[in-house]
């Protein structure tokens, strides 16, 4: 991802080969296994993470991490160009990527130096690995009323309590971001070891599509917090506060893109034999390119003071786009894509998770319009 932002062609050939193998199941790093211990006991195997251990090698998982704790500064657009061509190659390790990175991004972002110079640089050396359990203070479970987490002010700090949605990667994660909700409606965000008492690591849930990013909820069973674990302090709509997160909303549209982008190779390699399925692959390849065009320059600082919505407008575009191209990539391939092993199914059962991913309610209402009533808006 660096500047200008390239992926590697050799990684994203592998990666393609690695999600292309139906036999596997899509992994994510194994705790601790950067720093070269054995694997936990809750791996999906006891082999090494392929695709992790490619992402080390290439010296992306040092991206988005300031300089100064021995990562590579990387631009918005650069950074959301890499999870366009990653995304195309191989949706969940991207995934996993996107939130490994969040947790890194929000770290950069605190005001808490000590706490920064603690954590950033080991994951710049990737001698951890983190990940956020965020959902519940903007989207997730938002129409229950009580707050999922709470968090109760006590001597030196305060006090968790409460049920983590949704985290990625829990079982293997080492450090935990993730915030609750004071009695007054403030917002505080964390630090967590995994291994702290209170943090139970539910097991993860078995998805649609994606099961191999190993997500699902994590318990907080009184879990105390000191100043020095706060990645910031109390406030309203503490996901809003810091510097260069504006763009990340950005991050699923550019993995929705990516993943049709990965459908229409597909799709154009059907249609090199089958010449009636030019005009599809044709119209829809066209439509990728113009809404990867518009993603990058959103996330460039000019574009980035546009209309408040543009990313939700984004969003939408995307959402529709990736479920499009999978599904006629699906209708293409006839029969032989309905087998569960086929990766056209897969492709479009994996593009299903963009309908309910992080998705604030502009973006679910509009694509129940779509669904609702094709062609209308």
């Amino acid at each position: 991802m660096g500047e200008p932002p390239v992926v590697p062609p050799e990684l994203l050939r592998q990666l393609r080969a690695i999600d292309r193998d139906s036999a596997r199941l899509d992994s994510i790093p194994t705790k601790n296994t950067a720093a070269g211990r054995s694997n936990s006991a809750a791996c999906d195997s006891n082999r090494p993470d392929e695709a992790w251990l490619l992402l080390r090698a290439s010296g992306l998982l040092r991206c988005g991490i300031p300089a100064s704790f021995g990562g590579v500064e990387v631009s918005q657009p650069g950074m959301l160009a890499g999870y366009l061509d990653l995304a195309r190659a191989d949706l969940t390790t991207t995934f996993v990527l996107t939130q490994r990175n969040a947790a890194c991004q929000r770290l950069a972002a605190s005001p808490n130096e000590r706490l920064r110079q603690r954590l950033l640089p080991r994951l710049a050396q990737d001698e951890l690995f983190a990940t956020v359990g965020i959902s519940h203070l903007t989207t997730s479970r938002q129409h229950l009323g009580a707050p999922a987490v709470t968090a109760l002010p006590c001597e030196g700090g305060f006090v968790l309590e409460g049920e983590i949605p949704w985290v990625t990667g829990g079982a293997r994660a080492d450090l935990l971001i993730t915030g609750g909700t004071l009695p007054g409606g403030e917002q505080l965000l964390a630090a967590i070891e995994t291994g702290r008492p209170g943090v139970e690591v539910a097991p993860a849930v078995e998805l649609l599509a994606l099961s191999g990013s190993s997500t699902g909820p994590v318990h907080l069973n009184r879990v105390r917090v000191v100043q020095e674990d706060l990645v910031h302090e109390p406030t309203f709509q503490v996901l809003k506060q810091g510097a260069n997160l504006t763009a990340g909303s950005l991050s699923t549209s550019a993995l929705a893109i990516g993943h049709a982008l990965g459908a229409l190779e597909d799709l154009a390699e059907e249609s090199t034999s089958r010449p009636e399925l030019a005009e599809f692959a044709g119209a829809l390849q066209s439509e990728a390119d113009d809404l990867r065009g518009e993603l990058l320059a959103a996330a460039q600082p000019e574009g980035c003071s546009g209309p408040g919505n543009v990313n939700e407008r984004l969003r939408i575009r995307a959402n529709s786009l990736v479920l499009r191209a999978t599904q006629v990539l699906l209708a293409a391939t006839k029969g032989a894509g309905f087998v569960a092993s086929h990766r056209a199914g897969r492709l479009a059962r994996e593009a299903l998770f963009f309908l309910v991913w992080s998705c604030p309610q502009p973006v679910v209402s509009a694509n129940l319009r779509e669904l609702t009533w094709p062609g209308h808006g």
